[in-house]
């Protein structure tokens, strides 16, 4: 097999560069002097257990000078950024370089352009950050997924200091920004802890750059594992089943489909591929290797006896509550040192010159032929699963046609190609498979662990030992928490004294997170509470926001004395989207269509750069959980379990006085409200009516709706089409419902015109946010074309303008429309809204309102100092906290 020379790098040429990167030791094992490091990572706990190691080394051997962060797997750019600011700023590593995403794409032609992001895997990348998750479907996205590792478990916001540094739209460095830079300045060792779509993108972009890479060091695939995980006790009865006992990879959740595959890898495997072949030198530290390090009971309770500085107490913190969150009673035999005892294996292999073999004193090491498989046989087929060839006179990327990745590739979990009836998966996607001959290269292997060398201590590998002694050493170790950062932190409740006052209307507000529904949160908590009591907020994670991003939500509410406020957290996933058999899985046929970068979740999860300005909430989301909610056991501390959206939503109905009601004001997709429907009568006869924001009449087939990056879909409107089930089974219940659509949301969309009434000379701190906020998306709108949807958000403050309003200050006007909402499961129509006269939904629909009137009425509430802000940002914190004087 041959495939263009400029894109796989398979050529004889470059197995002959290969051989003289692997022994000609002047360029890599010769050189003497400081080790420049760049990790790539997607920051997973066992990454930043790595980091920390790194971290931790002798910086005139191994001297970390970048981080790119990987965002098509475990963890999302937003969130995942701000953690790596604010551990390199525990460390006192600000010199550290750190890139995340970007807004280049690919185009159909294969040309590459600037900064890629790496939010999609190279087969689907195109020319934006919005895709399909063909691969990422198979990380859990709720508890023990990306919303656990975006939060740290709860422990990131609680214990890390905060520095300056943050991500900021159009501002932050890209991925490939800093790998170009760091790689241009001289000879870089590269460490790839994820997946290696960012730096299978940087050497097919910058291959004069090759020469500068000495060597990479990569965590992922398996070669000769034995899966030990879902095996049977020797003395387990009949009636133990094996999962994937034996298999290859470690796919807990698809392992029927794809035995084969390790997660890292399988994220993006045609990048794997290019990395694997690329002729540089590499080390690979599989599965074979990980799994003969196991942490242990006895290293676990070394771990809890050496806590010695602040990163060995949060990492140690991380561990314990991985643990006590594990979904069965096989933590010690089923959770590795992956990550870690890679970097400790790579730091040894460098402190030896001449080091051809890969001595080290961690793992025992063995040059293996291999490949890393990208689509299963037969080769040359055309199924519709294969971006690089379906549809095309010439594959994209000038790959050779009935090659090795012209094959079938999995689509999605359950891909019917894979499962084979009563036996394994047979898809291999991502396979580090051994093979013979010039279809592999000659990799260096990890293939066992080496036992400690004393027999007289409980921890039974040497690295356990070094990993250890580093993360408490005290050479260059963190110089704070947050708690010692401010020594007169507080972390008082505010809660409000409603004593005496007569509440108005009971309001549960339902929120996607967005950045209007952040402006509208501010407007309903500036009303009167004798107008407004808003009982409770329930957030849906499948809009604009990923569900860590629920911590904003808890700040602002602290920061509006409004601690009292139950925060529920609803499904991750839209209605019939989470896998059938493992449901913490799934789908995301709908909310694919938001970008992962700009515009989308990188901003909204951090407020377009504006969340660490809200000041700091002692509550916050966490992993802990109880027996009593069907977690396996109790943590620490299961009163700080998060509670759910539907926990909440029945302990408002149980609080409500005889014939009370409520009114729900929704703002995104309605998955929260279609649960409540579900869960039947008992908990929606307290429902008084529901206010939409949301849907779009369409009138002769000339008003477009704005699902964006789905052309074929004219006319829905987005919150519909993000859960069109959910928003079907909401429009056929027998609820009092309201539609505020998006023809009247465009007619108070105006930016210059809201942020001019902003201006006034008395200014509340939650005024001056909202005007922040509302000023840098208009400024982002005016800037790049990724921010081109940005007057979306205005129109989301309407409904909490009209729910709270005086309907004959706002001139607004009803009409009853009976409407169907269409859910087929073709995007081209889902979340449709058509008049039908006979069988449709009678519902009241908003009109028409006042323009001027209603930003009038916005700026002078947010500006009234009545129910202000109690806090009003993180920097009055920062000074009160910093100041024995002040203590609270």
């Amino acid at each position: 097999m041959k495939e263009k020379e400029n894109m796989l790098f398979l050529g004889f040429s470059h197995r002959i560069i290969f051989m003289i990167f692997l022994f000609v030791p002047t360029f890599y094992t010769g050189v003497k002097g400081i080790r420049q490091i760049l990790l790539d990572t997607d920051m997973d706990t066992d990454d930043f257990f790595a980091l920390f190691y790194i971290l931790k080394l002798n910086r005139s051997e191994i001297d970390l000078k970048a981080i790119t962060i990987s965002t098509n797997a475990w963890s999302d750019a937003g969130h995942a950024v701000n953690q790596v600011y604010d551990m390199l700023y525990m460390m006192g590593r600000d010199d550290i370089a750190v890139g995340v995403g970007g807004e280049g794409g690919i185009l159909p032609n294969g040309t590459i352009m600037p900064n890629v992001g790496g939010y999609i895997p190279i087969i689907d990348q195109g020319d934006g950050t919005a895709g399909y998750c063909r691969y990422r479907q198979a990380v859990p996205i709720g508890r023990g997924g990306r919303l656990d590792i975006d939060s740290n478990y709860g422990f990131r916001k609680s214990f890390l200091p905060q520095g300056k540094r943050k991500y900021s739209p159009l501002r932050q460095p890209t991925a490939q920004q800093v790998m170009i830079k760091t790689i241009s300045s001289g000879p870089t060792v590269v460490f790839l802890l994820g997946s290696h779509t960012n730096f299978a993108l940087f050497l097919i972009s910058n291959p004069h750059l090759k020469k500068n890479i000495e060597h990479i060091y990569i965590m992922g695939g398996g070669v000769r594992p034995q899966n030990l995980t879902g095996c049977c006790p020797k003395n387990s009865t009949s009636s133990c089943q094996t999962t994937q006992c034996g298999d290859r990879g470690n796919l807990f959740t698809d392992y029927t489909s794809n035995p084969y595959a390790e997660f890292n890898l399988f994220m993006d495997p045609f990048a794997a591929y290019q990395v694997i072949h690329s002729g540089i030198p590499a080390t690979l530290v599989p599965l074979d290797a990980t799994n003969t390090i196991p942490v242990t009971e006895e290293f676990f309770q070394t771990f809890e006896k050496n806590q010695n500085t602040y990163e060995a107490q949060y990492c140690f913190k991380s561990l314990k509550i991985a643990r006590d969150t594990w979904f069965d009673d096989h933590f010690y035999t089923s959770y590795f040192m992956w990550d870690s005892f890679t970097s400790g294996i790579a730091a040894s292999i460098m402190r030896k010159q001449h080091n051809h073999q890969g001595e080290n004193e961690f793992a025992e090491m063995e040059y293996i032929n291999i490949t890393v498989v990208t689509s299963n046989m037969p080769y040359g087929i055309s199924d519709g699963s294969n971006p690089f060839f379906d549809g095309r006179t010439t594959p994209k990327f000038n790959l050779e046609i009935n090659g090795v990745h012209s094959g079938h590739v999995q689509t999605r979990l359950r891909d019917p190609f894979c499962i084979v009836k009563n036996g394994r998966g047979k898809c291999q996607d991502g396979y580090t498979k051994e093979v013979v001959g010039p279809r592999g290269v000659p990799v260096r292997v990890a293939v066992r662990a080496k036992p400690n060398q004393n027999s007289k201590t409980a921890l039974d590998r040497e690295f356990f030992v070094s990993f250890l002694d580093v993360l408490n050493q005290r050479e260059n170790s963190g110089l704070f928490n947050f708690s010692t950062q401010f020594p007169h932190y507080s972390g008082k409740l505010h809660k409000p004294d409603f004593r005496g006052k007569k509440l108005g209307k009971n309001v549960v507000f339902d929120m996607d997170m967005s950045a209007g529904d952040f402006i509208a949160l501010i407007y309903l908590l500036k009303l009167p509470v004798e107008e407004i009591n808003l009982k409770a907020i329930i957030v849906s994670p499948t809009g604009w926001a990923n569900a860590a991003t629920i911590d904003s939500v808890y700040d602002l509410l602290h920061m509006m004395g409004r601690d009292d406020i139950p925060v529920g957290l609803g499904d991750v996933f839209a209605m019939n989207q989470s896998d059938p058999v493992f449901s913490a899985v799934g789908d995301c046929k709908f909310n694919q269509v938001i970008p992962q970068g700009s515009g989308g979740f990188l901003d909204s999860d951090t407020l377009y750069g504006l969340s660490r300005l809200l000041p700091r909430s002692p509550r916050r989301y966490t992993a802990e959980n109880s027996v009593k909610f069907g977690a396996p056991r109790d943590t620490d501390h299961p009163e700080l379990r998060q509670p759910l959206a539907l926990e909440v939503w029945d302990s408002v109905v149980k609080s409500l006085h005889p014939g009370s009601k409520v009114t729900i004001l929704t703002n995104g997709p309605l998955t929260n409200i279609a649960q409540i429907v579900l869960a039947g009568k008992n908990m929606t006869t307290v429902i008084k009516d529901i206010l939409i924001v949301g849907g779009h009449i369409n009138h002769d087939n000339t008003d477009k709706g704005h699902v964006i990056n789905v052309p074929s879909n004219k006319f829905a409107e987005l919150n519909m089409f993000l859960d069109p089930l959910a928003a079907k089974t909401v429009l056929s219940s027998e609820l009092n419902i309201t539609l505020i659509p998006l023809g009247v949301q465009r007619n108070v969309s105006a930016f210059p015109k809201i942020n001019k009434r902003l201006n006034t000379t008395k200014k509340t701190p939650e005024a001056i946010f909202a005007k922040r906020l509302l000023s840098r998306l208009r400024s982002l709108q005016k800037t790049h074309p990724r921010y081109k949807h940005m007057d979306i958000f205005l129109g989301e403050i309407l409904g909490a303008v009209i729910l709270g309003g005086d309907s004959s200050v706002l001139k607004s006007t009803f009409d009853v429309k009976n409407i169907k909402v269409i859910a087929t499961g073709y995007e081209s129509v889902d979340g449709q809204i058509i008049i039908d006269e006979k069988q449709g939904k009678s519902v009241k629909v908003l009109e028409n309102v006042d323009h001027l009137a209603y930003y009038n009425v916005f700026a002078n509430t947010v500006n009234d100092e009545k129910q202000s802000a109690v806090v009003g940002s993180f920097d009055e914190q920062r000074r009160v906290w910093s100041a024995p004087s002040n203590r609270n």
